[in-house]
């Protein structure tokens, strides 16, 4: 059987003509004979994307590239204004700390006043002064106030804008990704399709483990668990690398942090064996010709030479990672193709 940590050895010691006795002990890949794969229940999931996904995508794209200009036609703030405040508050005739600034940029719209929404400035002029009562949450980072009100002063000193480029083919081309706005909706969508496809893609696997794991109940070493975690930390801090966020500097707790990972991570381990005793029982194996079609789609994607990616999986471990990774797609819509939907 295949070991998957280091063996604990344990002995009595050295004696004088005697025979040194050890025993060790190791944690071992369970062996996995999948029954009942046939026919498992699952739910479609819907991959559509509907044409508010794709509106909504084009807004946020609208309203990253907005400008805030002053409003000079008029001096009384209305629904939806960027207001300029200076304010000072009070929590049983007192003040507390961060009670108290100038120049702070607020909106007139429904929200947390703390978040920096203020409906109540509707209607207040430039240069008035505006009392608006807030009740802090129990959860709240200066605990002397958490659960009371505090009464706001708040004085207007400037309306302000947010100025959003027209929908049309100059804003497109701005984009970057287009030239025409059809082009845009196109892009947009068939980029929404792909994140879409790659969740359900997600989803539908993980169901496909928990049904499969209703009938195929079995338990997997500690070690298997603890490397899954290890995969799954390493991935999380490399996508916050990419996102320009150093993990070092977040504070984290790490330990909690693998243990939320790890009925996730069980979850994982489970479902690789079970789909590997699958296609052993199936005979179901990735070819070369699978590889090679992998490697040049992967080099599309990439917008990369197709010898580019290969050098990538040149080594003998790279290239077993991505047979293995075929198999179990391969072994996946094997299952799929025979299960019952609903």
């Amino acid at each position: 059987m295949e070991a998957v940590a280091s063996p604990q050895v344990t002995n009595s010691g050295l004696k004088p003509n005697a025979p040194f006795n050890f025993e060790a002990r190791v944690e071992v890949k369970p062996r996995v004979e999948a029954k009942d794969f046939e026919g498992v229940s699952l739910t479609k999931i819907d991959a559509s994307i509907p044409d508010e996904a794709v509106n909504e995508q084009i807004e946020r794209m609208r309203q990253s590239q907005g400008r805030v200009e002053p409003i000079t036609d008029r001096d009384t703030a209305a629904a939806g204004d960027q207001v300029t405040i200076d304010f000072e508050a009070k929590v049983d005739g007192n003040p507390f700390p961060g009670s108290k600034a100038d120049g702070i940029g607020v909106r007139v719209q429904a929200g947390e006043l703390i978040e920096g929404n203020i409906p109540q400035l509707e209607g207040v002029k430039v240069g008035e002064s505006k009392d608006v009562e807030y009740t802090f949450g129990q959860d709240y980072q200066v605990e002397d106030i958490r659960g009371k009100t505090a009464v706001f002063h708040i004085t207007v000193k400037e309306l302000k804008k947010s100025v959003v480029p027209e929908l049309d083919d100059a804003f497109a081309k701005e984009s970057g990704v287009a030239q025409t706005v059809d082009e845009l909706r196109a892009k947009i969508r068939s980029d929404l399709e792909k994140n879409k496809k790659n969740q359900v893609q997600v989803d539908e696997r993980d169901a496909l483990i928990k049904a499969l794991l209703e009938k195929n109940p079995f338990e997997v070493p500690r070690a298997m668990v603890e490397r899954a975690i290890d995969s799954m930390m390493e991935g999380a801090f490399r996508q916050m690398q990419r996102q320009g966020i150093d993990p070092r500097q977040l504070n984290l707790d790490f330990n909690r942090l693998r243990e939320e990972m790890r009925e996730k991570a069980v979850l994982e381990v489970k479902g690789t064996l079970l789909f590997e005793a699958i296609a052993q029982q199936q005979n179901i194996q990735a070819s070369d010709e699978d590889v090679k079609k992998r490697i040049e789609d992967l080099a599309i994607e990439a917008n990369q030479p197709v010898a580019q990616v290969e050098k990538y999986f040149k080594g003998p471990d790279e290239r077993l990672g991505l047979s293995l990774r075929l198999r179990e797609e391969k072994t996946i819509e094997f299952l799929k193709g025979r299960a019952k939907y609903s």
